[in-house]
């Protein structure tokens, strides 16, 4: 904000006596009685032609007063020649009087005067133009010359009366006396109207504000959308602004006083008349030629355009009638006022201090008012605060509105005192900032100053020349290939070339970092010892007799050939059963480093050969990671979920997989990082996997399998006593505490709780039982005995104490100085339990820590009615139990229709079996009782219990077929007797897979036998004895071994006769009683 337009000129003014808006020296004694004197017209100043004070030499005119051209009227032919005769005679006194006048306009300033507009859009201002700046250039012989034309100029006054002004609505902040501020005008009309003024000399318009802040208007259309206080502006400058459909007027406006509006002349609509001739001018100098035609009947039409503004009242602007406000009279001699005087001043001073700009607003206004000059006129130094604050527009128009000068000086007093909160804030924050900065660049100058100190003392080379000879040193430890070396040669010679700040000098620094880390030619001693091999995989696993003999067979290979390459691994086996820990343990009876990683889910291809190096933030593939790692050219590696390998559309990884366990092709993989050929062939791969089917084919022929079965009762025992229970006890606490969990609750456990193939639900199931233990082993025992001050360390209690004084969210992160105080390496210490303490666990009390049983039976059915059969399951978690269940919908009779209703979520190959076996089934009957017509008129319904669970497979084919001829030969099976495999239309029974699996589920169910294809002998026998124990297989080509097996019984005469009674055909007259019966019900 700039207060005044020249500071030395208002002080000046100031000092020469009380202010007027005319800088004329001041009168002699007739001419004050000739000023005295009324004009004719009120609005007319008439100066007196002749004498010289009121005539006044053109160029001080302009340099005091910065007139546009003026106006003038013509003087009579008799005047010219008393002007040429009086110029003689007023010649010296002009002079003086002009040199006089010429050093006072250095010191005065006027006030703002009328401007003449842009000729032609050219921007006007206030320091006047055309023939007032040629007059002004042409000193004392421009001033004899407009003298001998008989020219005047008379300096215009800002109007104390202005009743009806334009109104000019202003946005934001209002403006205050004293004060400049630009505006800028985008209404067409309201600039036309503007322009219109300033060539008719109007310079005086209305400034109010909006209360709307979002608004941009120009006109008012209605009182209450602005304050009704406003100020009294004159406009000292116009310059056009913007371009094309954007034109705008940018106008400066000085406020003079205050004033409130009236009344508002709505604006019209209607085009813009022009202004009519002979009008009055604003700057009110033009003079009578004649005042001999200053008579009375011209008197009534000079009031009529006594108006300025009268010629706006056609045009679509805002005309307002308004009324001067004045200043309440106040006691200057007050305490109060001084008081708030005193205390605006200071908070100028302390604002100053912290902000520059305001300094050079406190300094101007203090170069413009005196001390003295601040006690006598406080309304200005209110104005000041308001104006130069950033408060909001509600308080600053306040303080324009208030007359009260004590109530406006505090409302000036509260805008700066925001005004000084503000400051100090902004100022906090600048010297935070700068302080961190400066904290930046003094630890980088330091640092710099080391570098070159440990430079010069030899102490440190050069950043670059000190990497390069690192990747050398680092190179010749390593037994690099050919083309590697090569490779390496030619990027540390690029390295060497390149700047540090290059972006290339990271990306090459980076590759041979990756480079010099992998371990080319470093291999770990391997150990083939059978006996170390052996202790390793029991102490690890029980159990798991074919995979340990196995693995020993891979290890005595190596021991003979020296190397274990080239064989890949892959354990397929349901969860929970061991695979990927059998895995750690052969790298630990091998003596190899070992890395796990899965690929479960993995969708891209960079994962496994890496990104290329023009990625940014590129990095290898997993394998050069696992070398980079184990430090090593021959660690195991275990690639886990590889049957649950995704594909994306960054591509294939089962594809890249390829040539990572391809034996033939591994001994150079091209790593789209690297780039170089890496020799993998040293390294033993071993893969887990649930399940094979969802394994590619090329990828499933490049692995050797080995399959991991569940586990029966007997390992779950021994795995549990073993392991699990100790493991179990330690995690919760109980280590030297007298626990113990006898082998009637782990058997119940697992029979009752935990049947699936593996043992992670047991481990589970264990936990819990320790868990509940500790809890009750505290409960009664009462906190007391562990109190919570023997587990703290002193360091516990200090973080303890300092978390107590934290009062803020725990949602919320406290700062980093009080996570500090908060936490400690060590805070508590473990809890010894007394000795006398015996807790146990056995079958009787075993739901008080687990719950009830979830099995209660080891079979669904203890005897099996006629028409359930019981089948063998494959599943992902293992083997199970599948029952197929038979019935009839509806009773037999001679009139009933066959049919066959399938339920339990079966999937369409399933679907097919128990299509096949009906057929099957019905070819049966027909062929061996043909005097059975069961399936001619039954109504079959075949389920598959457990319907939440989706079933598929062929593998129930004889069981649904059993199902079926137990129900029509009305024979009940054997609750004892599960069976397997797939059944075609001719009987052929063919092979099926995870007969291990099944097996278990089938001692698990309790059965004694099972039915088998033959196929699968081979399967059985290597079977463990532990498996096969108490189970007689049965291995069958055709069903009719199955047939023979199961229905041992079966009377031929009988099975034919065995539905004749139902099925026989009714009497006559049963028959039509039946059918009327049907008619009656089908009406």
């Amino acid at each position: 904000m700039i207060h005044g337009r020249n500071l030395l000129r208002r002080q000046s003014l100031h000092h020469a006596g009380q202010r007027s808006y005319s800088a004329a020296p001041p009168l002699c004694r007739a001419c004050q009685a000739r000023v005295r004197s009324p004009p004719s017209l009120p609005l007319l100043r008439r100066p007196t032609a002749g004498h010289p004070h009121l005539l006044r030499p053109a160029s001080s005119a302009s340099r005091d007063f910065s007139l546009s051209t003026a106006r003038r009227k013509d003087k009579a032919p008799g005047d010219e020649g008393s002007d040429a005769a009086k110029e003689t005679t007023d010649e010296g006194t002009d002079r003086s009087r002009q040199d006089e006048e010429n050093i006072e306009a250095k010191s005065k300033a006027p006030e703002p005067s009328p401007i003449t507009p842009a000729v032609d859009g050219k921007a006007s201002s206030a320091g006047g133009s055309g023939g007032s700046d040629s007059g002004a250039g042409s000193g004392d012989g421009g001033s004899r010359k407009r003298k001998a034309q008989g020219r005047e100029l008379a300096k215009p006054s800002v109007p104390d009366v202005y009743p009806q002004v334009m109104a000019i609505p202003i946005a934001q902040r209002p403006l205050f006396p004293g004060f400049y501020k630009a505006i800028t005008i985008r209404d067409p009309n309201v600039v036309a109207a503007v322009q219109q003024l300033l060539k008719m000399g109007q310079s005086y318009v209305g400034a109010f504000l909006l209360k709307d802040q979002e608004s941009s208007q120009d006109v008012i259309n209605d009182p209450s959308e602005v304050y009704d206080v406003g100020t009294f502006c004159q406009i000292t400058g116009a310059f056009p602004a913007g371009h094309g459909d954007d034109k705008a007027l940018q106008a400066v406006l000085y406020p003079h006083r205050r004033i409130r509006l009236s009344e508002l002349l709505p604006p019209h609509r209607a085009p813009p008349a022009a202004p009519q001739k002979g009008g009055v001018t604003a700057s009110f100098e033009e003079q009578q030629k004649d005042e001999n035609k200053e008579s009375a009947e011209q008197q009534p039409k000079a009031l009529e355009v006594a108006s300025p503004t009268a010629f706006l009242r056609t045009w679509p602007v805002s005309l307002v009638k308004v009324e001067n406000l004045v200043d309440e009279p106040f006691d200057k001699r007050s305490p109060t006022i001084r008081a708030l005087i005193s205390e605006i001043v200071n908070v100028c001073k302390e604002i100053g201090n912290v902000n520059h700009l305001f300094r050079d607003h406190v300094s101007a206004f203090a170069m413009s008012q005196s001390a003295a000059n601040i006690a006598e006129e406080p309304a200005k130094l209110a104005d000041f605060a308001a104006a130069v604050s950033g408060g909001d527009m509600e308080e600053t128009q306040a303080v324009l509105s208030a007359l009260n000068i004590e109530q406006r000086l505090s409302k000036a007093l509260e805008v700066i005192k925001k005004e000084h909160m503000n400051a100090q804030l902004s100022n906090k924050i600048s010297k935070d900032v700068e302080s961190k900065i400066q904290k930046r660049q003094r630890e980088y100058w330091l640092m710099e100053q080391m570098k070159g100190i440990r430079r010069e003392l030899g102490l440190e080379s050069d950043g670059k020349d000190k990497l390069v000879e690192k990747f050398k040193e680092k190179a010749t430890k390593l037994a690099m290939p050919e083309a590697v070396k090569k490779v390496f040669d030619e990027e540390i010679n690029k390295l060497a070339h390149l700047e540090p700040a290059a972006s290339e000098f990271n990306v090459t620094r980076n590759y041979l970092d990756w480079l010099t880390q992998i371990p080319w030619g470093q291999r770990s001693a391997e150990n083939f010892g059978i006996k170390h091999a052996r202790e390793v995989l029991d102490d690890d696993h029980y159990g798991l007799k074919d995979v340990k003999d196995r693995i020993l067979e891979f290890i005595a290979v190596g021991k003979l050939r020296g190397t274990v390459e080239g064989k890949i691994l892959c354990m397929v086996g349901p969860p929970g059963v061991g695979k990927t820990s059998i895995g750690k343990s052969i790298a630990r009876a091998l003596n190899r480093q070992y890395y796990r990683f899965s690929v479960g889910g993995l969708t891209d291809v960079a994962e496994i050969k890496g990104h290329r190096r023009t990625y940014v933030g590129a990095l290898p593939g997993r394998i050069i990671q696992a070398l980079k790692k184990c430090q090593t050219e021959n660690p195991l590696i275990l690639i886990d979920e590889v049957d649950k390998i995704g594909r994306g559309h960054q591509g294939d990884p089962s594809s890249a997989l390829l040539e990572l366990l391809d034996p033939e092709q591994n001994s150079s993989f091209l790593d789209h990082y690297m780039d170089v050929p890496v020799d993998l062939s040293k390294v033993l791969f071993v893969c887990t996997a649930n399940m094979t089917d969802t394994i590619p084919r090329p990828l499933l022929d490049r692995m050797e399998m080995i399959e991991l079965s569940g586990y029966v009762s007997d390992e779950k025992m021994a795995i549990a006593d073993r392991y699990l229970a100790p493991q179990a006890k330690e995690m919760s606490g109980l280590k030297d505490v007298d626990v113990q969990l006898e082998k009637d609750a782990i058997v119940e456990l697992i029979n009752k709780y935990c049947r699936e193939s593996g043992v992670r639900n047991l481990k589970k199931q264990i936990e819990k039982v320790y868990r509940k233990s500790a809890l009750k082993i505290i409960q009664d025992l009462g906190e007391e005995v562990f109190a919570e001050d023997k587990a703290l360390t002193e360091e516990g209690k200090q973080a303890q104490d300092e978390a107590k004084k934290d009062q803020t969210d725990v949602k919320d992160t406290p700062s980093e100085e009080q996570m500090e105080k908060e936490t400690s390496e060590k805070p508590r210490v473990a809890l010894k339990v007394p000795e006398n303490v015996h807790v146990k666990i056995d079958k009787d009390n075993l739901k008080d820590y687990v719950g009830p049983p979830v099995f209660t039976s080891d079979r669904l059915y203890d005897t099996t009615p006629p028409g359930v059969a019981m089948g063998l399951a494959w599943t992902q978690m293992g083997g199970a139990a599948l029952y197929v269940e038979s019935i009839l919908e509806t009773a037999l009779s001679y009139s009933s229709r066959p049919g066959l209703e399938r339920t339990g979520n079966l999937k369409p190959v399933m679907k097919e079996s128990t299509q096949i076996a009906y057929s099957f089934a019905k070819g049966l009957v027909a062929r061996h009782y043909p005097g059975n017509k069961f399936f001619e008129k039954a109504r079959i319904h075949l389920h598959c219990p457990e319907g939440a669970v989706q079933k598929d497979g062929p593998s129930a084919g004889i069981t649904m077929a059993t199902s079926l001829l137990s129900l029509a030969l009305n024979q009940p099976l054997d609750p004892t007797i599960a069976m397997t495999g797939e059944l075609t239309v001719t009987g052929k029974v063919l092979r099926i897979g995870g007969l291990r699996e099944k097996t278990v589920a089938a001692r698990r169910a309790g059965a004694s036998m099972i039915i088998f294809p033959r196929d699968n002998t081979s399967d059985w026998l290597e079977l463990p004895e532990n498996i096969k124990e108490g189970i007689e297989g049965k291995p069958v080509d055709w069903y009719q071994d199955v047939f023979n097996l199961v229905f041992t019984n079966v009377d031929e005469s009988a099975a034919n006769r065995l539905w004749k009674k139902e099925l026989r055909r009714p009497p006559k007259e049963e028959r039509e009683k039946d059918e009327e019966d049907s008619g009656f019900e089908s009406n």
